[in-house]
C-alpha cells in the first residue's frame, strides 16, 4: 500500500532482459534502508527488491507489467519517482494507492501559469477507467486531484514543490505516464457495470 507521496528520485543504472522479464537496477539515496523482498513503487509501479549492492538495488518487471506501464520506455539515466510502502500508523497524506497501474496515458499539453503548471493527459477510454472532477488520480506514482475531467482525458495542476520533487519537471508533450485510478471509484464503477446495488 502506498500514498502517492513521492519520497525521492531514483536513477536507472542498468536494464537487463532475461527471457520476458526486465531487471532494473536503480540508484537511490534510501538504498541503505532497503531490504530484500521489500516493495517500492517506481513511477507508481509496485516492484519487489531482489538484490542490493552498495547504493543500488534491483527489481524485476514481468511481461504483463511491461505491457501495461511505461517501464518499457525507460532508458539508462532515466529518473523515476520512488515511494516505499506505507507504514501502519502513518498519515495518509495522499490517497490509497495500490501500486497497480491500470493503464498509460500521453501528456497532451503543458501550460505554465502564475505559480503552477497544468498538465493534460489523454488515455484510452475503452478500458472503462474514469476520473471525476476533484477526485483522486495517481500519475507516475504521484497522488493528484483531477481537474477538467472528460471521458478520455483530464488535467492536474502542479505546484512548484511537486514539480521540482517529482519527474513532472521532465515531462514533455508526448511523454507516456502511468495511471492508477482511484480504487474506490473502480469498485463503484464495476458494481454499476454489473447492475449490482
Amino acid at each position: 500500500m502506498f500514498t502517492g507521496i513521492v519520497e525521492t528520485f531514483g536513477k536507472v543504472i542498468t536494464l537487463d532482459t532475461e527471457k520476458e522479464n526486465l531487471h532494473l537496477t536503480i540508484e537511490s539515496n534510501f538504498t541503505d534502508e532497503l531490504k530484500i523482498d521489500q516493495s517500492v513503487a517506481h513511477n507508481g509501479v509496485c516492484l519487489t527488491v531482489v538484490s542490493i549492492t552498495d547504493n543500488t538495488y534491483t527489481v524485476t518487471a514481468i511481461k504483463e507489467t511491461l505491457e501495461k506501464t511505461n517501464l518499457n520506455t525507460l532508458a539508462v539515466g532515466t529518473i523515476v519517482n520512488l515511494e516505499r510502502g506505507m507504514k501502519v500508523g502513518d498519515r495518509l497524506d495522499g490517497h490509497i494507492v495500490q501500486g497497480h497501474v491500470d493503464q498509460t496515458a500521453v501528456c497532451k499539453s503543458i501550460t505554465e501559469t502564475e505559480g503552477s503548471w497544468e498538465f493534460t493527459f489523454e488515455y484510452d477510454a475503452n478500458l472503462n477507467n474514469i476520473t471525476i472532477e476533484k477526485g483522486s488520480i495517481t500519475v507516475n506514482g504521484v497522488s493528484l486531484t483531477v481537474v477538467n475531467s472528460k471521458r478520455n482525458e483530464f488535467s492536474v495542476c502542479i505546484i512548484p514543490y511537486t514539480y521540482e520533487h517529482t519527474n513532472f519537471k521532465d515531462f514533455k508533450v508526448g511523454t507516456i505516464v502511468n495511471l492508477e485510478f482511484d480504487v474506490i471509484g473502480k469498485y463503484v464503477s464495476r458494481l454499476a457495470a454489473l447492475g449490482l446495488k
